[in-house]
């Protein structure tokens, strides 16, 4: 019977090192594409809680209806010192998180624009990659439940 060859030990010269040239050229890669993944997950959680925040201090706004002009008229108008200061109490209760806002009104909508700094976790590394801001608007208009409101 006969016994198989052995295998070659010889390598060819230019395949000395290569996994370490490959790991040195792609781990930069990686880290990038981690980076990426985490700081934009980041980016898009921050661009949500903004309008979340702004579409919240909206509807609190369009809540400050002028009651004696909605006896009056029967439409429904907003007190626009009561709405802005309704919106901006709002936003204030999130003060630990925004970075800028503005809050407007007049009789008829709420406007309220928000901004949220974030600070990138692995980009943050790399020059140029600094904090950002990412910023929401939202309006509202003031709606009761009578004949020109919400029908069910």
């Amino acid at each position: 019977m006969t016994t198989p060859p052995e295998p070659s030990r010889t390598h060819a010269v230019g395949d000395r090192g290569t996994i370490a040239m490959y790991t040195v050229l792609f781990t930069p890669i990686v880290i990038l594409l981690a980076g990426l993944l985490v700081d934009g997950g980041l980016a898009i959680h921050a661009r949500q809680r903004a309008a979340d925040m702004a579409e919240q201090a909206a509807r609190a706004g369009a809540n400050q209806i002028d009651t004696d002009a909605l006896r009056e008229t029967g439409e429904p108008v907003l007190d626009p010192g009561r709405a802005r200061a309704a919106a901006c109490d709002l936003i204030a209760s999130y003060s630990d998180q925004v970075t800028g806002s503005q809050c407007d009104a007049d009789e008829q909508e709420v406007a309220v624009s928000v901004r949220i700094s974030v600070r990138p976790q692995l980009l943050g590394i790399i020059p140029g990659f600094g904090e950002f801001e990412m910023t929401s608007s939202a309006t509202a208009r003031p709606v009761t439940g009578g004949p020109g409101g919400i029908n069910p």
